[in-house]
């Protein structure tokens, strides 16, 4: 998962150009200890995204920063420069244990056996890691080798997030998918045999897709017992080509029926349905997908990714730069990050609830203040009108949407804002 962009003012901007003459690290990191807006009574968990470019091909429905080789990619000078940003970015997060990792993409999987241990031997020499730490890859089934798959283990990927989207041969053709339905099952079987911990990634609402045939991919899905399921709503995204050429697509009340019945098929098999699109056994939620709904800290290295870092006075985001040549470019010359700036009180209230609200059970009320350095109080009257509206439960414990509020999320996350 891609971490979310930053939204709201950018007050306390510190951004980066282009131009400018790169600072010291630890000179940056000494600028953000300086006492700030904020009081933060502790730093949260930190995990750390690793952005792997590239793909096969790229999906008419993607919107993420994804490039299409073509001729092959610099495996090798862009591991190195992924190094050189960890490195570079060290005194920002000096000390602080990692407790998650997630390779993701672009397609992860293309990665060689012996790039991927150079990947991980790093991350293993520059940071300190917690024990039972989680590592998550993303894989496309068209990239599955049993041995390739098995190296992987070995270099210390713990978990995978496989991106099946449809066992139905037409809607992985509508998709635009490199692989097909036999391939899909093949990269479970794969996984299985490697991996104890795994997730699938499904779509819902494709293109010209029935009630049954969603029912047929969910039921085919759960026959293979993953640990954990993402069940996501295709959505026609700005910029993509399904949003210059839309597809025929099931309508609201379709869409609907499809939910009601991935709510079923997915309870009667003993999956908890944690967070909008997430459904984990007992046990096996994605814990670093978690670290972001509550509002976690994250590293982001490799092109285009995204940071969210903690510091006692305040909270800043960063983005590399995001085409694979300007951010190989701008690391060799000491500079990855393109923008740079620190949250404005304004803005931390809306970016916590808009994660955490995502959480079917709601998250404690102290972790708000945790998370933000604010009270309650900044955000007493967007609670109110919530739980005026009946979106909203909320006691001296926890807060958590309800039934309507899960329904009409956006509705609910958009009270925040204002």
């Amino acid at each position: 998962m891609i971490p979310i962009k930053p939204v709201g003012s950018h007050a306390g901007s510190v951004a980066s150009t282009a131009g400018a003459a790169p600072s010291s690290p630890v000179d940056v990191a000494n600028a953000f200890l300086r006492p700030g807006a904020l009081q933060l009574p502790t730093l949260p968990p930190l995990s750390l995204y690793v952005h792997f470019p590239w793909c096969v091909r790229k999906c008419p429905y993607c919107d993420f920063n994804s490039h299409e080789v073509r001729g092959g990619f610099p495996e090798e000078e862009y591991l190195a420069a992924m190094r050189r940003d960890l490195e570079m970015a060290l005194p920002l997060i000096w000390g602080r244990k990692i407790y998650t990792i997630f390779i993701g993409g672009g397609t992860p999987s293309l990665m060689s056996a012996a790039g991927l241990d150079r990947l991980m031997s790093d991350i293993r020499t520059l940071l300190p890691l917690d024990g039972a730490i989680e590592v998550t890859m993303e894989a496309n089934p068209g990239t599955f080798e049993a041995d390739k798959f098995r190296s992987y283990r070995a270099s210390g990927i713990n978990r995978l997030s496989i991106g099946i989207q449809s066992f139905n041969a037409r809607h992985l053709e509508a998709l635009g998918r490199i692989h097909d339905a036999g391939e899909a099952r093949k990269a479970v079987d794969i996984a299985h045999a490697n991996f104890d911990n795994f997730n699938l990634d499904l779509m819902f609402a494709l293109p010209s897709q029935t009630l049954a045939e969603a029912k047929e991919d969910v039921s085919t899905a759960i026959a293979f017992a993953p640990p954990h399921l993402s069940l996501y709503h295709l959505t026609l995204e700005p910029n993509t080509y399904f949003a210059k050429h839309p597809p025929v697509v099931p309508d609201d009340d379709s869409s609907a029926e499809m939910q009601d019945m991935l709510f079923a098929q997915t309870a009667a098999a003993g999956y908890q349905h944690y967070e909008v699109s997430a459904y984990a056994q007992p046990g096996r939620q994605a814990r670093h997908n978690l670290n972001y709904w509550q509002f976690g800290d994250y590293l982001g290295i490799g092109a285009g990714a995204h940071s969210k870092i903690s510091f006692p006075h305040r909270i800043v985001r960063q983005m590399r730069y995001k085409q694979p040549k300007a951010y190989l470019e701008q690391v060799n010359a000491g500079r990855p990050i393109q923008e740079e700036f620190e949250l404005g009180r304004d803005d931390l209230g809306f970016e916590f609830m808009l994660n955490a609200l995502r959480l079917n059970e709601g998250f404690e009320v102290n972790l708000f203040t945790e998370r933000t350095g604010l009270t309650l109080n900044a955000i007493e009257k967007q609670l109110n009108l919530a739980e005026a509206k009946g979106l909203l439960y909320r006691d001296h414990r926890i807060i958590r949407p309800t039934e309507l509020g899960r329904r009409f999320l956006n509705d609910l996350q958009q009270i925040f804002l204002n």
